[in-house]
């Protein structure tokens, strides 16, 4: 009889929402800068492209640190990882609430990007080990859904605790989260030894089918990131500094959503979904310069926006699965790397746009972009079933 066997369904549902807590708190602690990079930028006299390097650091370093950390612990415990990459985090939050220079709010965000490479390449891909084969799909869903999450609890929380107690107050509480999502995984997570071990050959192989999935999640994760990573600046000009949480919040709320409504529909048609959500994005982000100098058009077009955000991650994560069957933990990796080194770099692209131009040219640059990641899913899905 397996340890898995052996183990309760709600023990093993309790490791499933360790899990989850962990992604959650990288995810939270990863996206929070948007939510405070007025106080943050004011605090250390920078502008908002340069304040952005706080979303661009650990996003470079997440898509390096996603192969190198699988490669290099591939025959190590995989709960062992998941508790040392939590202490990681921990220790970033911490740092980043003391930090009284900016240069070492840089370094807490390295080690943030460490954090993420290496916690979300083995996470991912992990819900099969949990629970049965047979609920694998639900408790993946389950995983996933800490992405949107962090935008409807972490970041608006995290953006009204700053505003209420100071910014530095935000990153001591999410050094505090990691703590608790260490003691969670500690004590609900069993064992994991590696069944596979992701050699450097496993990886190749994985990268050379994954080339469609990669080229579609560099555009759509450009695009949302070069838009999104400003979206709190362009808010200032058009609502009262205390509804910005509010209307992050709701953006969130509309990324769950989107979470679950993609979820079902990638199973029956993948890259028609994953269209439609970057579609959204589209839409909405050349929709805010026009529709957004009202709280009631900019609140609008943020729904529509996280309705098509909310899917991205389940849909670009299922296309790496299908092209790479044969090594779910290389197709995370892939996924891991490709999207948080293309965060980083829309986030810097963005903050570019944003010195040179304006907040307004950010967003059409995104929603350019998205548009684009558009066009390449219809014409490979057009292309797939013509069979030219």
């Amino acid at each position: 009889m397996t340890l898995l066997e052996t183990r309760t369904p709600t023990v093993r549902w309790l490791g499933v929402v360790a899990v989850t807590l962990g992604i959650f708190a990288i995810t939270t602690t990863e996206i929070l800068p948007i939510g405070l990079l007025n106080p943050i930028g004011a605090d250390f006299a920078l502008t908002p492209g340069r304040t952005g390097w706080l979303m661009t650091m650990p996003g470079l370093v997440a898509g390096a640190a996603a192969p190198i950390v699988t490669v290099a612990t591939a025959r190590l415990d995989r709960r062992l990882m998941l508790c040392v990459l939590m202490v990681l985090l921990a220790a970033a939050g911490f740092l980043a609430a003391a930090a009284p220079v900016f240069w070492l709010e840089l370094v807490a965000r390295f080690v943030v990007g460490l954090t993420i490479g290496g916690f979300w390449s083995i996470a991912a891909g992990l819900a099969g080990r949990l629970v049965p084969e047979r609920w694998a799909p639900r408790a993946t869903a389950v995983i996933f859904s800490a992405v949107p999450l962090g935008s409807v609890l972490g970041v608006p929380a995290g953006t009204f605790l700053g505003q209420l107690a100071g910014w530095r107050t935000s990153f001591a509480a999410l050094g505090v989260l990691g703590v608790v999502a260490l003691v969670a995984l500690r004590t609900t997570v069993p064992p994991l030894p590696p069944v596979q071990v992701t050699r450097t050959a496993v990886l190749r192989e994985a990268l050379r089918g994954s080339r469609g999935a990669l080229v579609v999640t560099c555009l759509i994760v450009t695009a949302q990131f070069a838009a999104y990573t400003y979206v709190t600046p362009f808010l200032r000009g058009v609502v009262r500094q205390e509804l910005i949480g509010l209307f992050l919040l709701i953006y969130g709320a509309a990324g769950l959503v989107g979470n679950l409504i993609a979820s079902t529909a990638a199973v029956r048609n993948l890259k028609a979904t994953f269209a439609t959500c970057a579609g959204l994005i589209a839409a909405a982000t050349l929709l805010l310069p026009v529709a957004g100098h009202t709280a009631a058009g900019a609140l609008a077009v943020l729904v529509v926006w996280g309705l098509g955000y909310g899917g991205i991650p389940v849909c670009s994560m299922s296309m790496f699965a299908q092209a790479s069957p044969q090594s779910r933990e290389a197709a995370t990796v892939w996924f891991t790397s490709s999207y948080q080194a293309v965060l980083s770099i829309g986030a810097l692209l963005g903050g570019l746009v944003v010195d040179a131009w304006s907040l307004p040219a950010a967003m059409v640059a995104g929603g350019g972009c998205a548009a684009l990641a558009v066009a390449v899913l219809l014409w490979s899905r057009t292309h797939e079933v013509t069979g030219t």
